[in-house]
């Protein structure tokens, strides 16, 4: 059960570690790539919709796992918490307590990276929106 406590210490929290690397990267490109945008290349607003949405699914789906993500590490470490409770007998009430913070952290880490996930979706999609709005309004709306 000492694999579980790892996991939860190291697997769960660099895995949502990773994650948010991995958005806040996508979401530096996308920004990027919306400044620097030619929009009259475009023929029609669902072609420039699809060439400014892509990633930004990758970034709502870790926005909306990553609490579940955290959430299995707090089951996992208060299964830990328990099995040493089970296997030690009578537990000192700091050995406990060290078990449920290890299990809250996965929780808090999986928090941490889905709230700014979320935040820069919505921030990314708006930008989107605003672009096509752009386009829609230099070109008459044509190609809807």
């Amino acid at each position: 059960m000492y694999f579980l406590k790892l996991l939860v210490d190291y697997g769960i929290i660099v895995f949502l570690f990773l994650l948010s690397i991995i958005a806040f990267g996508i979401g530096i490109e996308r920004y990027r790539f919306y400044k620097k945008i030619d929009i009259s290349i475009y023929k029609s607003a669902k072609e420039l919709e699809m060439e400014l949405t892509k990633g930004l699914y990758i970034i709502a789906t870790i926005a909306s796992n990553a609490p579940y993500i955290g959430l299995l590490g707090t089951v996992l470490g208060i299964m830990f918490t328990f099995y040493m409770i089970g296997h030690q007998g009578l537990v000192e009430t700091n050995q406990i307590m060290v078990g449920l913070a290890l299990a809250l952290k996965a929780t808090a880490m999986g928090l941490l990276v889905a709230i700014p996930c979320t935040a820069l979706y919505n921030f990314l999609l708006r930008r989107v929106r605003e672009i096509v709005a752009k386009w829609e309004v230099e070109n008459g709306r044509k190609g809807i």
